[in-house]
This record gives structure tokens, sequence and C-alpha cells, in this order.
């Protein structure tokens, strides 16, 4: 039993890695043409971009069933809920708290939930495919980094046009 919680413990931390990857070079290369949707305004509830989360579910599902239905082993469900957990984590923070998707009033008041909120909240100042920072969710580098970062891909693009939406708020200041 050990043994299946470090699984899914793994799982979880390796998931991180995983987005980062996706966000980076998949998201913002030649899957842009879904992740672009949630660099714009929304018009509606849903956006192209939500569609990435289906994709990532298939791996989950699949796992999952192959654990409980097919005999694949206990390996294949912890991994299966250790992809699922991500994705329960990803939503809450990412959806819920960074884009206010759904209503509520938390407001991060520790050190490391202002950073990931605010590391987030810069990687939208850029509405850019190629220049970026700050494509991992739950592990983000210090702000004053990313503030470095950010003046050197402003340098190399020219500015966006001007948000007339309220969906990416400003970045929250410590």
């Amino acid at each position: 039993m050990l043994s299946l919680f470090l699984i899914w413990l793994l799982t979880v931390a390796a998931m991180e890695a995983f987005a980062y990857v996706m966000h980076r070079w998949v998201m913002h290369g030649p899957g842009w043409f879904l992740h672009e949707s949630h660099h714009r305004a929304r018009h509606g509830r849903f956006e192209l971009n939500d569609l990435y989360g289906a994709i990532f579910a298939i791996p989950s599902i699949v796992l999952i069933y192959g654990g409980v239905q097919a005999g694949w082993g206990g390996w294949a469900t912890a991994v299966g809920v250790g992809i699922a957990t991500y994705g329960a984590i990803y939503f809450g923070f990412h959806d819920v708290i960074v884009h206010r998707r759904m209503t509520h009033r938390y407001i991060p008041k520790s050190a490391y939930m202002k950073r990931i909120v605010q590391a987030h909240r810069l990687h939208h100042v850029l509405e850019s495919k190629h220049h970026g920072l700050s494509f991992g969710f739950l592990i983000a580098p210090p702000i004053d980094e990313l503030m470095i970062q950010l003046d050197s891909s402003r340098a190399k693009l020219r500015q966006p046009a001007p948000k007339r939406h309220s969906g990416h708020e400003t970045p929250l200041r410590n």
C-alpha cells in the first residue's frame, strides 16, 4: 500500500514537470491554435484551451480503467489517480483562484500562494506564442527573476494592445 501511495505522490510531482513542458513547448508551440484562446478575452463560459483538460484526462481515465477493470495492477490506478489529482489541483489553482472562472472570496495570503498567482498573471502580460515566462503552475521562480525575464521579453516584442476585459487581472503585489 505504501508503494502505491509513493507512486501516486511521484506522479502528482512529475505532472508539474509534464505540465511545464506541455505549456512551454506544445501550448506555446504547435498547440497555440487552441491555447491562444486562453490569452485572449473569453466570450462565453468556455474557451478552446479547455480542450487540453479533456485531452490530458484521457491517460488518467485509461490508466484508472486499466488498473481497476483490466487487471493492469495497482500501479496503473495509482498513476491514473495521480494524474487526476494534479488535474484537480490545476483546476483549483489556475481556473478558480487565478482566472476566477468560479466566484469565490479567496485572497492569497501566504508568500507561496502570492508568488505562484503573481507568476501566472505575469505569464499573461505577454500575449505571444514565442515569448513568455513562468510556464509552470505550482512552482514559480522568485518574482524578481520573473520581472527581469519580463523586461527582456518586452524588449524583444512590441507591447500588445491594452486588454479590454477583466479575465486576466493585474499581478498581485506583496
